[in-house]
């Protein structure tokens, strides 16, 4: 079983805005690459930021990256708790046998940080992040999946993704992979539903009872 980290798990800039740490981002790489000053405008999101570096400059891109990890581990350090219900269904999928990979646009740096901070490293086997410098191999190119599938030693095409964003119910019909949405906010769920995700659940709680073993009746 994949997780999506950001939304499934965690709410990554919940203590410090994702715009924020775009906007810090932006005047970075706009020192460096005065022309990205116009692309980046009103970019709000870290992770534009960091492709739109990286396509202007590889060498401004690494910078930018450096500095977005740092910002994640930080922002992961006053995220808050893990989403409700996911640490219910982590225990319910390992309870199960399951393998689980956590499969992100994040840095690895940053999820192994959330997980160890909440005693949840015991439950994930493998933690794909964001390749370093290969912005263009992020969801919803499959990549990640296809690392973690090879690590975990099983075939990708048996795993479910959850996920909370298009690019992840891409990146696993990319390669045959099931993928639920989780729709953390209600626009997601016609989205889901256009990109035909096979399942869409606005709860992770509701993840975590339909994996787990029933007692007999």
């Amino acid at each position: 079983m994949f997780f999506d980290f950001d939304g499934p798990l965690c709410d990554v800039f919940a203590g410090r805005p994702a715009r924020e740490v775009a906007r810090e981002l932006a005047k970075l790489a706009a020192r460096g690459e005065p022309g990205l000053s116009g692309k980046l405008n009103g970019t709000d999101d870290p992770l534009e930021v960091l492709r739109l570096a990286h396509e202007a400059d590889p060498e401004m891109g690494m910078e930018v990256e450096r500095a977005l990890t740092a910002a994640e581990i930080e922002a992961v350090g006053v995220a808050g708790e893990p989403t409700p219900g996911a640490v219910a269904a982590l225990e319910a999928v390992r309870v199960t046998g399951r393998k689980i990979a956590v499969v992100s646009n994040n840095s690895a740096e940053c999820v192994r940080v959330f997980l160890d901070r909440h005693g949840l490293t015991g439950h994930v086997l493998e933690v794909v992040g964001r390749p370093a410098n290969q912005p263009g191999l992020m969801k919803p190119n499959p990549h990640s999946l296809i690392a973690a599938a090879d690590a975990l030693g099983v075939d990708v095409t048996l795993c479910a993704l959850i996920g909370d964003s298009l690019t992840d119910i891409q990146a696993a019909h990319a390669v045959g992979c099931t993928a639920i949405g989780y729709a953390n906010k209600t626009r997601k769920r016609q989205a889901f539903t256009q990109a035909g995700a096979e399942a869409i659940t606005e709860s992770m709680q509701t993840i975590a009872d339909a994996i787990r073993p029933q007692p007999n009746s």
